[in-house]
């Protein structure tokens, strides 16, 4: 196996040199040229863990994160990975698949691999190996959803502007009885969209009644579907659906097809979470769009500002409301100021 000095002793320069090109410090392209060219003759590979002894670092960040099943959680990790890549570090992620102990067994493998900094969107409401990771000192940062009692920088966005607009877009196509697929009960920004959306439809003369506010244990489409047939069974079914979550709104959309019921003739449907094929489903879906990848390199921004050692605070970025035409929209009407 090549080791650095016989990088070195082909390349023609000293060890230190190669250790500078290969930390991407050296000034020099013909001198980095000629030790990335005898790197790659002699299949020379840096011994990482040698490395993080003599420095501390590794270099590596580690991501967990909720439900990889979910596409805006897929367009997340790979925003977070090509941010991370850019910026010269690798990302090892782990799949929570909705569990907090499988999220938790990840957490402590990352850790065991001595990575530099980690980065998790909480499945369910956390749990207290989030405040044995704060406690160790390794950096932390929450994406997507905050955890209460886990102190730590939260990147996320704030969906009440989008609510605000969707509220008032769905009165002015007399909409006057909507309804609310919620994420799990208790989840801190589940509930705190769940508030603001009830709050808008109020500022319109328009109640939002707990039997029209339905819970799914699980963020999947088939939640999604079962809690849209609760709805549909209730004595006076709501007019509009909105799901606050992309895989619940395909479910609730299957369930409304099944029955034969149309969209938006029948129902309005709205998704919170907008995916690209939103645009091509019959009809094509309202959706409130979360800036997924500015989410993501913020997340990698905000961790390397904690592992640097610097302060570094919460970031909040704005969702916006795209208005197709589940809704009963007329094609090209944009959504009320």
């Amino acid at each position: 196996m090549a080791t650095i000095k016989d990088v070195a002793d082909l390349a023609g320069v000293s060890v230190a040199t190669v250790s500078r090109v290969l930390n991407g410090r050296s000034p020099v392209a013909g001198t980095r040229d000629r030790v990335l060219a005898a790197v790659a003759e002699l299949g020379y590979r840096p011994n990482v863990v040698a490395r993080a002894l003599r420095t501390a670092r590794t270099r590596t960040l580690g991501l967990v994160i909720s439900d990889l099943r979910n596409a805006f959680f897929t367009e997340l990790a790979d925003a977070v990975e090509q941010e991370a890549r850019r910026l010269g570090y690798s990302l090892i992620i782990g799949n929570a698949g909705e569990s907090p102990e499988q999220q938790d067994d990840y957490i402590r493998t990352l850790l065991d691999r001595r990575i530099d900094g980690l980065m998790v969107s909480s499945a369910g409401t956390g749990s207290a190996t989030l405040c044995e990771v704060v406690a160790s000192g390794t950096p932390l940062v929450l994406l997507d959803r905050p955890v209460p009692g886990v102190d730590a920088p939260c990147v996320r966005a704030e969906g009440g502007a989008a609510l605000t607009g969707l509220a008032a877009h769905l009165a002015s196509l007399g909409r006057r009885r909507p309804a609310v697929i919620v994420a799990p009960a208790g989840t801190p920004v589940g509930d705190e969209r769940l508030e603001c959306f009830r709050t808008a439809l109020a500022g319109h003369g328009i109640a939002l009644p707990p039997e029209l506010a339905v819970s799914s244990p699980d963020m999947t489409p088939a939640g999604g579907r079962r809690m849209m047939r609760r709805l549909l069974e209730l004595p006076e079914p709501p007019d509009a659906v909105l799901a606050a979550d992309n895989l619940m709104a395909l479910g609730a959309l299957d369930e409304l097809r099944a029955r034969g019921l149309r969209v938006p003739g029948d129902m309005a449907l709205v998704a919170f979470d907008d995916v690209p094929w939103f645009a091509h489903t019959d009809p094509p879906l309202t959706a409130v769009a979360q800036p997924t990848r500015e989410l993501g390199r913020a997340a990698v921004h905000t961790l390397l500002e904690r592992i640097e050692g610097r302060p570094a605070a919460s970031v909040l970025l704005s969702a916006r409301l795209v208005v197709r035409r589940s809704c009963g929209e007329p094609s090209g009407r944009r959504p009320p100021k």
